[in-house]
């Protein structure tokens, strides 16, 4: 198999327990990763679970858009047939838009042409549906619970310096560490946050339920029982 992921944090941890069930089940996986699933995967603590599901060996590699290249090589697996499916969990609208109107200039963009292209199922599930979701945000700072401390432990204790007044989400590898230093409880991840879908992004996701050899999901775990009907 070969999966994308972008950079949605809405989905992003039930993709990855996807992922690993699927692993358990003795299935192949090669991760793709775009520089935004890449750096989102990083803020929400779960880049380094990609490792244990793909560890390295054949076809359970992982690629990132970041060192990749501008002709993404290895993009050409898709057309000798390596992959049995592609799947996309989290797919942002930016990429259903790319997908929707033949943009590939990105390694997930391209995953999902050339999988098109060679005929290869696509299971993707888009963020952004004709209703409205609720996301789970990253770590952050609440700056009417902090006092501004001279010494601050969290941000003393940041492994990657990463807090200063506020968190800097590109530094940040969601380990949490800082959580339970700050003695104000000005620092927490992981709330709810209500997002409205637009028209055009609620339009796109139709669109990409009509292209050919794609299927459309609401939730990573819908994908589990359609692959336990193939025989691989």
């Amino acid at each position: 198999m070969a999966w994308g992921i972008t950079g949605a944090g809405h989905l992003l941890k039930d993709s990855y327990e996807v992922m690993k069930e699927i692993k358990l089940n003795g299935h192949s996986i090669t991760t793709f990763m775009s520089r935004a699933g890449e750096e989102v995967s990083r803020m929400y603590g779960l880049l380094d679970s990609t490792k244990e599901i793909s560890d390295g060996s054949y076809l359970n590699e992982i690629y990132l858009d970041s060192n990749q290249g501008a002709s993404f090589p290895k993009i050409g697996r898709f057309n000798v047939g390596r992959y049995d499916v592609f799947i996309l969990s989290p797919a942002t609208s930016n990429t259903v838009s790319k997908i929707v109107y033949g943009i590939a200039d990105t390694l997930v963009t391209n995953c999902a042409a050339q999988a098109m292209k060679g005929g290869i199922p696509s299971l993707i599930v888009p963020v952004d549906w004709e209703s409205g979701v609720t996301s789970f945000m990253p770590y952050t700072i609440d700056r009417s619970k902090c006092k501004s401390c001279e010494v601050c432990p969290p941000r003393e204790s940041c492994p990657n310096e990463a807090i200063t007044d506020q968190i800097d989400l590109l530094k940040c590898q969601g380990c949490g560490t800082c959580v339970d230093l700050c003695e104000y409880g000005a620092i927490s991840g992981g709330g709810e946050v209500p997002l409205k879908i637009r028209k055009v992004d609620a339009r796109n996701t139709k669109m990409l339920s009509e292209m050919e050899s794609v299927s459309i999901y609401r939730h990573p775990k819908d994908i589990l029982d359609k692959i336990r009907n193939w025989n691989y």
